[in-house]
């Protein structure tokens, strides 16, 4: 509890964009999509220069889990290969960016690299925001329901044409 206390500010932040991502997933999935286009691309580079920069910085999320699994990962593997693991997800987080804004397969693969990566970043308790990350999951599964999955560009009028943005 004392986690979340002293992260309150963030973890609000976090929360608060994942509810906002998960209302415009029921009706506006374009406008999901762009949020999470934004989110995936800021923590690409965000995760990428910190890696680069402050690589021990991460080393705080051992304290953040509630998982002796993800903590004993994170004190041991994780610490001895930080730079080139966040870097590696540092470019999934940008491919997830751009499949993102793409059509058909390459935005299905890109909402399921999503949705996995959220999953995967949920034991890390108030470190990844949670229950963030499970909130901004199901609207991503909303995504792969709801949208048409043309080009975050392209939005169909009524009449069934396109119509650029």
């Amino acid at each position: 509890m004392e986690l979340l206390k002293e992260n309150l500010i963030p973890w609000f932040i976090s929360n608060g964009l994942a509810l906002v991502i998960l209302v415009t997933s029921f009706r506006w999935t374009k406008l999901t999509r762009l949020l999470l286009f934004m989110v995936f691309a800021w923590a690409c580079w965000l995760n990428y220069n910190t890696a680069h920069k402050t690589p021990d910085d991460y080393l705080i999320y051992a304290t953040f889990t509630p998982f002796e699994v993800y903590h004993n990962f994170i004190v041991h593997w994780f610490k001895s290969n930080i730079v080139p693991t966040v870097t590696l997800i540092s470019i999934g987080q940008g491919v997830i960016a751009l499949g993102i804004t793409l059509k058909g397969l390459a935005v299905q693969t890109a909402c399921v690299g999503a949705i996995l990566f959220f999953i995967v970043i949920a034991p890390l308790g108030v470190g990844s925001g949670f229950p963030a990350t499970l909130i901004a999951a199901a609207a991503t599964f909303l995504i792969l329901k709801k949208d048409n999955l043309d080009y975050l560009w392209h939005f169909k009028k009524n009449n069934g044409k396109h119509q650029k943005m």
